[in-house]
């Protein structure tokens, strides 16, 4: 349990690294005037992304290990909670998709200062989820 534990937290890190980093892309994209700017922060979400849904993709596997190794733990509220963050998290990795998308594609509806609000949830989920995985309430 202690290995897919390390391993958990190891893609967590990954994925956490990602959500705080693009959503701030977004608002350096959303300010880039030019061409060449613009196509460049078009590759460094693209490239960004895929890592982190990598990390999230493996964050959730090692995630779902130890719930399959000690089942017992779904009985507990906090883990149940944990688990609707975690998965109102792969919905805010999913918005981050639909807005790399839009900005690539020219249809960006939003402000900077709208991305700059965007950034701070994961930290709010993270918040969260740290709280309910270490202190169990």
């Amino acid at each position: 349990m202690l290995w897919l534990k390390a391993f958990h937290v190891v893609f967590v890190v990954t994925w956490f690294a990602g959500l705080f980093y693009l959503p701030r892309l977004f608002v350096y994209h959303t300010a880039a005037a030019d061409a060449v700017g613009r196509e460049r922060f078009v590759v460094m979400e693209r490239r960004l992304f895929a890592l982190m849904t990598l990390g999230g993709a493996l964050a959730v596997a090692f995630g779902i290990s130890m719930v399959a190794a000690a089942p017992a733990y779904l009985g507990f509220l906090w883990l149940r909670v944990k688990l609707a963050l975690v998965a109102a998290l792969v919905v805010y990795h999913l918005w981050c998709y639909k807005l790399l998308s839009d900005l690539r594609d020219g249809r960006n509806r939003h402000s900077q200062r709208w991305f700059r609000v965007f950034n701070e949830v994961p930290g709010l989920l993270l918040l969260a989820i740290v709280i309910l995985a270490v202190v169990k309430p």
